[in-house]
């Protein structure tokens, strides 16, 4: 076991490592090495075993490793040997299809609450699941010990929403909304916005930036601005 903490992006991975592994055991693997595994990923099998060594020593020289017993493993190391239960604030479109969404449940994850702001949606059973309004967050995540939210709300809401998650003792947010959250160090957030990764996609499917050109441009753009009366650079203070 490595010393230190364990940098984020690794954490990141070992949900990917679980879902391979679990698709590997559906298929019915019993043994795998690393040099299949990162195969399957489109990794090294250095970094996987680099990944792992952060947690323990896993697999066996010459053997690779238990199919069944990895997946246990990470289970553990990610806190997915139990149910994590859920609150899931917004129920609009977006949120209505995470409502709906039936793969929580089989990877470790139940909404047990859902909150709404609209009038249309306050009362409505969803899964057996009463929709509540939202100034309701703090009082019920905290009477059912909920530890992770889902916000699905406009991006003008969504910091009064993150603010009544904390108070009600959510310590992992996952952020549908188009914003940064702003919340104590000691809360988890994870950002989901499509948007914006089409629009780092797109960076892609036009051509690689040339970066010969960028010096040339932000030269003759420099001069322009040094000659133009009008854009004169304000002196510094």
């Amino acid at each position: 076991m490595r010393n230190g903490p364990v940098p984020d992006i690794v954490v990141r991975r070992l949900p990917v490592y679980l879902r391979t592994l679990r698709q590997l055991q559906r298929e019915g693997h019993r043994t795998i090495s690393s040099e299949e595994l990162a195969q399957l990923l489109g990794v090294t099998a250095a970094q996987i075993r680099r990944d792992l060594s952060y947690f323990g020593r896993f697999g066996k020289q010459g053997y690779g490793y238990a199919v069944a017993a990895l997946i246990h493993e990470l289970e553990v190391v990610l806190h997915l040997d139990r149910l994590w239960n859920v609150a899931l604030v917004g129920y609009g479109k977006l949120g209505q299809a995470i409502a709906h969404y039936g793969e929580f449940e089989p990877n470790g994850f139940r909404i047990t609450a859902i909150f709404a702001k609209s009038p249309e949606h306050i009362g409505q059973i969803v899964n057996g699941i009463v929709v509540l309004p939202e100034t309701e967050i703090d009082r019920v995540v905290r009477e059912q010990g909920i530890r992770i939210g889902i916000i699905a709300v406009p991006p003008d809401a969504a910091q009064e929403v993150a603010d009544r998650l904390v108070a009600g003792g959510v310590r992992a947010i996952l952020n549908y909304a188009p914003t940064v959250l702003h919340v104590p160090p000691e809360i988890t957030v994870r950002e989901i916005d499509p948007i914006s990764a089409l629009q780092s996609m797109t960076f892609y499917v036009h051509g690689r930036y040339d970066a010969s050109r960028n010096g040339q441009d932000e030269q003759s753009f420099a001069d322009i601005m040094e000659r133009s009366p009008a854009g004169k650079r304000p002196a510094a203070h």
